[in-house]
């Protein structure tokens, strides 16, 4: 059994990103997305979550921007207190809790932050990027060299093959950035965003998921994702001994 999440990052960062998300989540192929809580399009992507119940919308903690400092890295009780900060704004901006956790250019993944952002996923029950059994796979990206663009990574192509060849039993979430370029937002992975979107809203990628056999979800779904797994292999089979050792590859 394969479930795959299409999930995109920077929800709220800019007017052209939330735009480019709300269509890739109706015309295309993405089920969930990250918000980020403390950028000036955020109020106008929760506005927008009202018209888009079936996207599952998580916690993007935002501690960077673009090469800025929001946060003093080397201050983990600073760290700590902002992460909970803005899980806090979250629940207050939507009304509930995040549907799964990941971060602004995976600051979590640092040794001296990861216990902070596992110990507030452990106690809500959420999904945290790199650290569930929900397994990340990566490689669909138009910037392999910094601020040198790629279409070409982001093709039909490239994520056909993807959907093919990397996609493993049981529940993988493949990141993605799809947007509008927005000529008031400076942002390093911009115009990339557009090559994105016109890919997940190809129709052949539902026809290539269809083929392998790839169940489409969103993170709101991922309880009942397992719950069929373990109904399908047993709770205590092969497969759940392997899911359980999966971690992120991008």
């Amino acid at each position: 059994m394969k479930f795959l999440i299409f999930n995109a990052d920077d929800f709220g960062y800019s007017r052209g990103i939330n735009r480019g998300i709300a269509e890739a989540h109706t015309r295309g192929v993405l089920t969930s997305t990250g918000l980020i809580v403390n950028t000036g399009a955020t109020e106008e992507a929760v506005r927008m979550a009202a018209d888009l119940p079936n996207l599952s919308i998580g916690l993007h903690v935002n501690f960077t921007n673009e090469a800025q400092r929001l946060v003093e890295f080397d201050d983990p009780q600073i760290c700590h207190d902002e992460l909970h900060r803005q899980f806090d704004k979250f629940v207050d901006l939507m009304g509930r809790l995040p549907t799964h956790i990941d971060s602004h250019q995976h600051v979590h993944r640092h040794p001296d932050r990861a216990p902070f952002f596992q110990s507030l996923a452990e106690k809500h029950g959420l999904p945290l990027r790199d650290y569930c059994d929900v397994f990340s796979v990566g490689g669909f990206y138009a910037q392999w060299e910094y601020g040198v663009s790629n279409p070409e990574y982001v093709s039909f192509e490239v994520l056909e093959r993807i959907l093919r060849n990397e996609i493993p039993h049981g529940v993988t979430e493949l990141g993605c950035h799809p947007g509008y370029f927005d000529p008031d937002f400076e942002c390093v992975y911009h115009r990339d965003r557009e090559y994105e979107m016109a890919t997940l809203c190809d129709p052949r990628v539902r026809e290539v998921m269809a083929d392998e056999q790839i169940q489409l979800i969103g993170y709101a779904d991922v309880p009942q994702a397992f719950a069929a797994i373990r109904a399908a292999h047993g709770a205590n089979g092969d497969f759940a001994a392997q899911a359980g050792k999966s971690r992120n590859r991008s």
